[in-house]
């Protein structure tokens, strides 16, 4: 059996392993316990507790098995665990798209997500210029990489989307080789918008993403729509991203909701 902890933030939930228990075969784990549970991802933190601020080693395995390069949500759930076994109120974390500081302040914490691209390398998608309010699958689409690609299209109102129809299509899109979340938005006052995402690797829609909330206000303040400190408030709550420095940061409260253990899984076991 396997120990876990269950964390979410604004909805998104995750349930956090200490890397140091020996799971042979994470995707089939994760694959289990996200049904199991519900919940969209695991978390495996390897602690580092040696430095200062202490860091550790961020693995995201979505309910697919597959492995997410970042997650502003997970981070900021993994900072909150790294903070709990240290006290410290600030947090290093290697995640597959770079190193992230994350501040505590209460069960507000704050992540850095590196710096938004929309270049096509970067997303990656096979286009010669950035994807900027591209047609796609009946909506106008532009291309960002927060961590992970997302494609976000802006409407009048998120709650007239049929995200479960009209998602996948542009998830599978040609023009992504690797896929895309995607990401929808709808103004909400005065730099301020709604938002639900279609993640990739879950599959459906989550009640928060995280590298979302950034896309949203990347893009829009792209075209226009926003300054540089923006609300973003999908249906799980409110994140708030600011985008004045070098490195885009997102912000909004975690919780720690209970513990439990799990039983290990293989492929094998899933398929019999």
């Amino acid at each position: 059996m396997i120990p876990y902890e269950r964390y979410h933030g604004t909805g998104n939930d995750f349930a956090i392993v200490d890397a140091s228990n020996y799971v042979p075969d994470r995707g089939a784990f994760a694959e289990r316990l996200c049904s199991d549970l519900g919940i969209d991802g695991v978390l495996f933190l390897a602690l580092e507790d040696r430095y200062t601020p202490p860091r550790a080693v961020m693995t995201l395995r979505q309910p697919d098995g597959s492995t997410a390069d970042m997650c502003g949500n997970g981070a900021r759930c993994a900072a909150r665990w790294v903070a709990e076994q240290t006290g410290a109120d600030a947090v290093m974390l290697d995640t597959q798209a770079g190193t992230r500081r994350a501040d505590l302040d209460g069960a507000e914490v704050t992540v850095e997500m590196g710096e938004p691209s929309f270049a096509p390398r970067d997303v990656p998608a096979f286009r010669d210029e950035p994807m900027e309010r591209e047609e796609l699958a009946g909506y106008e689409v532009t291309a960002v990489n927060t961590g992970v690609p997302h494609a976000v299209a802006f409407v009048d109102d998120v709650d007239d989307v049929d995200i479960e129809a009209d998602a996948p299509e542009i998830r599978h899109h040609e023009a992504f080789p690797e896929g895309a979340n995607v990401t929808f938005a709808s103004p909400d006052g005065e730099d301020a918008f709604r938002q639900r995402t279609f993640e990739r690797g879950v599959e459906g829609e989550t009640d928060s993403c995280g590298t979302g909330a950034v896309a949203v206000a990347a893009v829009a303040r792209r075209e226009g729509r926003c300054g540089d400190r923006v609300a973003v408030r999908p249906p799980g709550g409110e994140l708030r991203v600011d985008l004045s420095g070098t490195t885009a940061t997102l912000r909004g409260p975690t919780e720690h909701e209970l513990d439990g253990e799990a039983e290990v899984v293989s492929a094998r076991q899933l398929d019999a």
